[in-house]
């Protein structure tokens, strides 16, 4: 009839009893698939973040991971006398020289380079003092001014061209400078390179109190640091990749120079060090531990085909100069030996069967280290997948 009131329909599903037919109570029966639904949203949502969290650990563990493998542990130190330069007949070929060495160094990712004095006159006088800033030098003789030259064209070269003017003032050693080529390390970054890290140079600039340093590191902007320190100083910066590009500054932290190559596998430029003998290049090593591998080269060593690498974390290569070896240790009073093979742990000829009866410094150095890379890459092979 149309004047009946509808009369509720039960879907088959409906929970109701069924022995009685009794009405179900709906408040209830809603509130409680209600509250199970909020448990399934919770559980599920539970379930979502844990996921998140695992994946993000992992992830973590990756880059870690990443990091680790990119890193590099080793340093490999290269030793040579500074008489070598006393080989060019002019200014100009003394400072094309050094460029040579330099790049050299560069091209096989050299951490440090020892120059030492071979001619015995300043054995008495302790080890040089080298001013980054291009300063006075003190503790040099006559003899010792090629190991000086060769130090300050190295150290130029090195530093990034943006820095230059700030650690390097007008001397008659970095006359002929100019006609080198630039080493064009990964640190020699152009203006506009987004980059971790950067190479820079504290400024004479007053910061509010608990605000860091201000630094030029060779971008349009200045980098504003966590610490403060004096002016004039070169700092290994990196910078924060979450910074807002839009600011007035870039903000970074000092990290120690080491980094860019333990963590980012970076090549990140050499350090010269001065020593008055031979003997200094061991005595007055800058790691703790010391050199746990050194090696000697002559044209009467061990064929390098011969030999294998042990693991190592400091690695020395010795060059001698126009006399080879033997005329450095002659020349030098701290040491009673005669053969010099005794002084390293290996005692390398890595070109055997030469055309020439004389291997130049410059050329000796390429050639060894070229040898040494493939057997170098080996040892930390082996050790990464052992």
């Amino acid at each position: 009839m149309d004047d009946e009131p509808p009369v509720k329909k039960y879907k088959p599903n409906t929970p109701s009893n069924k022995e009685g037919g009794e009405k179900v109570d709906w408040k209830q029966w809603k509130a409680q698939k209600k509250e199970e639904k909020r448990l399934r949203k919770e559980s599920s949502l539970i379930r979502k973040l844990e996921k998140q969290k695992l994946k993000k650990e992992h992830e973590q563990e990756v880059q870690q991971e990443e990091k680790e493998s990119k890193g590099r542990a080793y340093t490999l130190s290269v030793a040579l006398p500074g008489s070598v330069m006393d080989n060019a007949q002019s200014p100009e070929l003394r400072t094309y020289l050094a460029g040579q060495i330099a790049r050299a160094c560069a091209v096989f990712c050299v951490d440090e380079v020892v120059i030492f004095d071979d001619q015995g006159d300043n054995t008495r006088r302790g080890t040089y003092l080298i001013d980054n800033c291009g300063g006075e030098f003190r503790g040099v003789g006559k003899k010792g001014q090629a190991c000086v030259q060769l130090a300050r064209i190295l150290q130029f070269l090195e530093c990034p061209q943006y820095l230059r003017k700030s650690f390097f003032p007008k001397h008659q050693d970095l006359q002929f400078a100019g006609i080198l080529n630039p080493l064009d390390s990964p640190h020699h970054m152009r203006i506009d390179e987004e980059v971790e890290f950067r190479e820079g140079v504290v400024l004479d600039r007053p910061c509010r109190s608990g605000k860091g340093s201000f630094v030029n590191c060779g971008m349009r902007k200045e980098v504003q640091i966590d610490k403060q320190l004096q002016a004039g100083l070169r700092v290994t910066v990196q910078l924060n990749k979450n910074d807002n590009k839009e600011g007035k500054l870039y903000n970074g932290r000092v990290v120690a120079p080491h980094v860019p190559r333990t963590e980012g596998g970076l090549y990140w430029g050499y350090s010269v060090r001065l020593a008055s003998c031979l003997s200094a290049v061991f005595t007055e090593c800058p790691y703790k531990e010391g050199y746990d591998l050194t090696v000697g080269t002559s044209e009467r060593g061990t064929n390098t085909d011969q030999v294998t690498l042990s693991p190592f974390k400091h690695m020395l290569v010795v060059f001698g100069g126009l006399q080879g070896l033997e005329a450095s240790l002659d020349a030098d009073e701290n040491l009673n030996v005669t053969d010099p093979s005794v002084l390293f742990d290996l005692y390398l000829n890595s070109c055997p069967g030469q055309g020439s009866r004389t291997i130049r410094t410059e050329e000796a150095i390429l050639i060894s280290l070229s040898e040494l890379r493939q057997k170098i890459a080996a040892v930390f092979s082996d050790t990464s997948t052992g």
